[in-house]
């Protein structure tokens, strides 16, 4: 079993919460152990679930028609995935969601966060607090990609997300920035020789 106070600290950030209704909202989550390369989503299933990292790292991405592979999302210690489109709607998934390292998770089903959210405006807020982050995010990296140029896009991305540069692969991290790992090898190395 792993420790789960980052998971309280987590919760707590987002609402003021007495010891029972901590323990009463944790109770609805089931912590779970994630071996690296398995799946928690993958495309035509219904993503029962969404996740909360307590330490791991996940990646999310979809496959195009000439099978190749588009990153979402990543998630790190302290973030959430999911396929939230098939998740909030209950219809299948687009997306694959795996394990890049052995992992361990805080995982709430659909149902059981809506009979949650049903028991207090508090445990509501949380998850009202938790989806406007997320949007806000999706925003900011939607507009920089449609007004950053690529070195722009992975300047930030180190600067903003270097413990998530130092566990993903780099074919993943390419593929976030939207260019292929030989571009982002030259980028790195330009940065590498910047620094010495």
């Amino acid at each position: 079993m792993t420790d789960l106070t980052p998971f309280k600290n987590h919760i707590l950030k987002k609402v003021p919460l007495t010891e029972a209704e901590l323990t009463e909202f944790m109770s609805f989550f089931t912590p779970l152990r994630i071996k690296k390369r398995q799946f928690v989503v993958q495309p035509n299933f219904v993503a029962k679930a969404r996740n909360y990292v307590i330490h791991g790292a996940f990646r999310g991405y979809v496959v195009g028609n000439a099978g190749e592979e588009h990153t979402i999302q990543f998630a790190i210690d302290d973030w959430w995935i999911s396929d939230y489109n098939s998740y909030i709607f209950q219809q299948p998934a687009t997306m694959f969601v795996v394990a890049v390292e052995d992992s361990w998770v805080m995982q709430i089903e659909y149902e059981k966060e809506a009979q949650l959210k049903a028991l207090h405006h508090k445990y509501e807020t949380f998850f009202r607090i938790t989806a406007e982050r997320s949007t806000a995010s999706m925003q900011r990296r939607l507009i920089a990609n449609l007004t950053k140029t690529a070195e722009e896009r992975f300047d930030e991305f180190e600067e903003k997300y270097h413990l998530i540069a130092e566990r993903m692969p780099q074919y993943a991290i390419a593929s976030y920035l939207g260019m292929t790992s030989e571009y982002l090898s030259k980028l790195r190395n330009k940065r590498l020789s910047k620094k010495s």
